[in-house]
């Protein structure tokens, strides 16, 4: 579904990401790990259309979407979880939902995918009507991941989906997290609990300095010496 050649993204004269491949297929759920600064967010940023690749190709669902904005590539199903949760403070979870369902004018369709949301997430039906600026960061997460979900993405980027929340909201993010890529949405996790990431995902991705530097299934990732050392603390 997303086939990634020689990605390079720069800011000014600083190349974040220096020539990187990476592959998703359809249904997957792979992760992207590495420390931070490694270049994991700008390769999300370029792949969904909010930072334009300095060189390299993107191909995304069979055509090329290098340098696409972000309003072709969600019409187009690929949706972004971003870093920092990007809430309409001073609108209310419904608003917010609403807002993630601007592309689609089937009210009825509309209507179902907030039930969707809200069977997800219980806690965000409770809170419809409050402002999403008062939610808990927790809460803000999920109705994150819910807006995004409103766009029916058949590819979705999540980034630091975990980022300041408690263990056990974090183990309920990765619940629906699974819950989701189980219903057939392809994913790519971007992730500093590398652990979690590999127990969750397919395959893996170890990104350093805006480099690739390892690639394998995620139980591999998992054994391997490397990555134990590196990103486990072991």
């Amino acid at each position: 579904m997303l086939n990634v050649h020689k990605l390079e993204v720069a800011y000014g004269g600083i190349n974040a990401v220096k020539g990187i491949d990476l592959t998703v297929g359809r249904g997957e759920l792979v992760a992207l790990i590495g420390a931070n600064g490694a270049g994991k967010t700008s390769t999300l940023k370029a792949l969904c259309g909010l930072l334009k690749p300095k060189a390299g190709r993107i191909d995304y669902d069979g055509s090329e979407v290098t340098g696409k904005p972000a309003y072709h590539l969600v019409r187009r199903g690929l949706a972004m979880v971003p870093e920092g949760r990007g809430m309409f403070p001073r609108l209310t979870v419904a608003e917010n939902l609403a807002m993630g369902a601007y592309i689609h004018t089937d009210a009825a369709a509309v209507a179902r995918d907030f039930e969707r949301a809200y069977a997800l997430f219980p806690r965000l039906a409770e809170r419809r009507t409050q402002l999403a600026g008062t939610l808990s960061g927790g809460e803000q997460q999920m109705l994150a991941i819910s807006r995004a979900l409103m766009c029916r993405p058949r590819l979705l980027l999540l980034d630091e989906p975990s980022m300041g929340l408690a263990p056990l909201m974090v183990q309920k993010i990765f619940e629906i997290v699974r819950t989701v890529a189980a219903e057939g949405v392809t994913m790519l996790l971007v992730e500093q609990n590398a652990k979690l990431a590999l127990e969750t995902c397919n395959r893996g991705y170890v990104m350093e300095s805006g480099t690739i530097v390892l690639a394998d299934a995620a139980k591999a990732l998992l054994s391997s010496p490397q990555v134990r050392h590196a990103y486990l603390g072991e």
